[in-house]
């Protein structure tokens, strides 16, 4: 046992030695030299030196060696103040925050008094633990003891406050300090910004240049993070004008060029952020780290991969854990599996796939990428799961299409008794896409409420389209309605694209009118939405009052705003404003061309369609082909549509069925039936939309026994007839004169096949009975109608009235078609062509100057004969 200090001998020279030797230990500590210093110490007697113990002490400490540092504590017994807090130093420095609250605890217990030193080691421990109220009882003692004037002290203090979440007391004990050194600012500036309040940290920064105090790297480092939170350019400017005069842009300052690349980079001056990188005479790697993210944030893949293969090439930095967090996520959000899969090698060669983090990345990427089998593959070989990599893979499965795998896992998962999160929610919810998953769907939303997660906004905003997806919509709108949170704009786009996409257009509407009531930030998603329920409405006055507030707030530059607006105006009829709305923007992508093709080509535009197509800058996809073809058919350019036919073979886009559909259209309105049903029969999936243009082929060629054997043969290969079917079906059937056969079909529609007849079937119905003589049954059947017949089916009646003559059921039809639609001149014609057939040249006469009167005129009929394209 060594002595007490009362019984402590004056220092000999040996002992001021071996203090020297210790000393010099200490400046350069290793394990190997500090056992030899403790050995001579132990021999010479100079363990008794209390000085010579506590820089032994230390420099077990700086070795991580606190076991060594913790058996020396307990050897000595005439312990000081000093003594007591090196050892409580090296619990801080080597993690064991409560052995340092331990440490304290036992030099009061055993009456020695403390200092303000020991008590900054005290409030350091409860500041890393996080433990407030322990924090404030330390922060009373030191007020108790008079301390709290020692800089220092006040200065741990504040970072405690910050560190624990309470910036209110952390800026009070701020505000107290009479002497503020350069710690006490970055403490107080760096703890705003550690509780996310960047305008803070900002604000004391600003203040604590007007006191005249220069920053330090670490102020100057953390006003740039705030400046890149906020978005503040020119602050952010001044802030590395200010580094750089004062030297700490350049030299050994390497944490202030990391700051300034990563405030470039976020504000999207990647330019600026690589002349920083290029001109810092160090770099470690967070530097290269930054560098590469900035790269990735500005989506420069080449040069954030050309870094990483620079990287690699150095020998002092190697890329660590942190560029693989980097770049892996970057792999996965822009689906580049061959970079990733590049990534996964460099894993598995430097020995990183240990980490769970690391698999779990990995995992995301190869299922953002398509790559499914990979993730599985993954997944299953993990030696240990944590909860992020079953949330991981059960969104792998759903966003991959597999709704029941993702729901399997999910059940497996909760049968392991892994615990149900809010990031376990998210992952699950997508994989419910259909009626059939309503159920689980329902019992997620109750998980949901007993776990308390409706109380944030994004899980209402992912129940909610859950509830779309399921096809209740009713379930959605109670969700909307009965919200206790606040309900940002994701919240009113869900619920208004979830009306649009449900065919409630009135809906959409109206709560879009309530988004503007309640003033909330109408998104380039919201007027994406609106716009397309304006144009499937037929609201034109509407759609241009929403098409000018986009003008207004700015969101018209967007491109999907612009491609609504065309598509809009393509339904809307209006060719000129669909073509204008195109043009508003040079930068177009894919969709873009394919919207305007398709305005063109539905409003007998296909001249201009086909020569959009001519003029495409992207290599067409399966929408643009289809798209185009019908421009084809309209035009009866077979040539032309046999150089698609071409294209679409070299594309291999040959087994698309939508292609194959619009192509079989094409053949048959062009007169080419035969190359028409080689088409069908050569397609690898026959599609419903192949089978029912095969269907209206034959009815477009008065074939309709073979349109109903067709539809026959669908109906025996499994697949499911749609209300497309049926019009092609009826209209076939009215075109050979096969009304029994066409009654029995319409009268099976629901009873047999659950399709609701729709204004196009009983249209079909109308000119089957027309056609064959059968008018009086046409005028009961639709009057027999559950609802108000539309223009077109009078139309249909009034067509027959005129091919039999019969004038007196046409008169009376004509006055309903009249007061239905008074701007269309047909049906004026259309009865005024009956009364010269019947010799009734009086009311004729009187007809037409009816016409004249309001200004009516036919449109002029015209055709087409295909005579070569080039």
């Amino acid at each position: 046992m060594l002595h007490s200090k009362q019984q402590e001998p004056e220092c000999t020279l040996s002992s001021w030695d071996v203090f020297k030797i210790v000393q010099y230990v200490k400046e350069q500590p290793s394990t190997t030299n500090a056992a030899m210093a403790h050995a001579l110490a132990v021999k010479q007697g100079a363990l008794s030196h209390l000085r010579t113990a506590t820089s032994l002490l230390i420099v077990y400490s700086r070795c991580k060696e606190f076991g060594s540092s913790s058996a020396l504590f307990g050897e000595v017994v005439g312990r000081d103040v000093v003594f007591w807090n090196a050892m409580m130093s090296a619990c801080i420095d080597n993690n064991r925050f409560e052995a340092a609250v331990g440490v304290f605890k036992k030099m009061v217990g055993e009456g020695n008094e403390f200092d303000a030193t020991g008590l900054v080691a005290v409030v350091s421990a409860y500041s890393s633990l996080k433990a407030l109220g322990k924090g404030q009882v330390a922060h009373g003692l030191s007020i108790k003891a008079g301390m709290l004037v020692d800089t220092v002290l006040s200065n741990a203090v504040i970072g405690m406050y910050a560190k624990c979440g309470n910036l209110s007391s952390s800026e009070c004990v701020f505000e107290e300090v009479e002497f503020k050194d350069l710690v006490t600012w970055n403490s107080i500036i760096s703890g705003c910004f550690y509780n996310s309040h960047p305008e803070r940290s900002m604000w004391y920064f600003k203040r604590m240049a007007s006191c005249e105090n220069q920053p330090d790297s670490i102020s100057i480092s953390c006003a740039l993070a705030a400046c890149t939170c906020l978005q503040e350019l020119d602050f952010g400017l001044a802030i590395h004008a200010w580094a750089t005069k004062l030297g700490y842009a350049v030299n050994s300052h390497v944490s202030v060029s990391n700051s300034l690349i990563s405030f470039y980079s976020q504000l999207r001056d990647i330019f600026a952020a690589e002349c920083v990188f290029r001109g810092m005479p160090v770099k470690n790697v967070v530097s290269w780290n930054a560098m590469i993210k900035g790269f990735c944030i500005n989506e420069k893949t080449v040069e954030a991969f050309r870094l990483v293969r620079d990287m690699q090439l150095l020998e002092s930095i190697q890329p660590d854990m942190a560029t693989i967090v980097t770049v892996v996520p970057y792999c996965a959000e822009l689906m580049l599996v061959g970079e990733g899969k590049a990534a996964h090698g460099f894993i598995v060669r430097r020995e990183m796939a240990s980490k769970i983090s690391v698999i779990n990345s990995l995992i995301n990427m190869y299922s953002k990428c398509n790559k499914i089998k990979e993730a599985v593959y993954l997944f299953l070989t993990m030696p240990k799961k944590d909860l992020v990599a079953w949330n991981t893979m059960i969104f792998g499965y759903a966003q991959n299409g597999k709704s029941w795998e993702a729901q399997k896992l999910f059940k497996k998962m909760l049968g392991g008794c892994s615990k149900f999160t809010l990031p376990t929610l998210l992952a699950i919810l997508p994989s419910c896409d259909s009626p059939d998953s309503l159920q689980l769907g329902r019992l997620i939303h109750g998980w949901s409420i007993k776990l308390g997660f409706l109380s944030q906004a994004f899980a209402l905003n992912s129940l909610m389209h859950m509830y779309i997806s399921c096809g209740a919509l009713s379930d959605t709108l109670t969700l909307f309605r009965r919200a206790s949170v606040k309900l940002d704009v994701t919240s009113w786009n869900t619920i208004i694209a979830g009306c649009s996409r449900n065919g409630h257009f009135w809906e959409a509407l109206e709560y879009f009118d309530l988004m503007k009531q309640a003033q909330v930030y109408c998104s380039s998603v919201t007027f994406g939405s609106v716009i397309s329920a304006c144009g499937n409405l037929g609201l034109g006055i509407e759609g241009k009052l929403v098409h000018g507030l986009a003008l207004k707030t700015g969101a018209s530059t967007d491109i999907r705003v612009q491609n609504s607006l065309v598509t809009m105006y393509g339904r809307l009829g209006d060719s000129e404003s669909a073509r204008l709305a195109f043009n508003l923007s040079h930068d177009h992508n894919l969709c873009s061309w394919n919207c305007v093709i398709s305005a063109m080509s539905q409003n007998e535009d296909a001249k201009k369609a086909l020569e959009l197509f001519r003029s495409l800058e992207f290599e067409p996809n399966e929408i643009t082909i289809s798209t185009v073809l019908s421009a084809c058919a309209q035009l009866g350019a077979m040539t032309y549509g046999k150089q698609i036919h071409g294209h679409v073979f070299r594309s291999n886009l040959h087994k698309n069925p939508y292609i194959s559909a619009a192509l079989m259209d094409m053949y048959s309105n062009g007169g080419r039936l035969d190359i028409g049903e080689r088409v069908f029969l050569y397609s690898p999936e026959k599609s419903v939309a192949a089978w029912n243009s095969l269907i209206s082929a034959y009815g477009f060629h008065n074939l309709g026994c073979k349109a109903i054997q067709t539809f026959n043969d669908m109906i025996r290969s499994g697949v499911h007839p749609t209300s497309s079917s049926f019009t092609s079906l009826l209209s076939a059937c009215s075109h050979a004169g096969l009304v029994d056969e066409g009654r029995t079909y319409y009268d099976c529609m629901v009873s047999k096949f659950k399709v609701s007849p729709a204004t196009e079937h009983h249209v079909c119905m109308v000119d089957m009975l027309g056609r064959s003589g059968r008018l009086n049954e046409a005028y009961d059947f639709i009057k027999n109608l559950a609802t108000k017949a539309e223009a077109g089916i009078w139309g249909a009646l009034l067509s027959a009235c005129s091919y039999h003559g019969d004038i007196e059921m046409g008169r009376a039809v004509a006055e309903i078609l009249f007061s239905l639609e008074p701007g269309n001149a047909s049906y004026y014609i259309a009865l005024c062509n009956m009364y010269i057939a019947a010799g009734k040249w009086e009311e004729a006469v009187e007809l037409r100057s009816i016409m004249q009167d309001k200004q009516l005129k036919k449109q002029t009929g015209y055709s087409f004969i295909d005579v070569g394209l080039r």
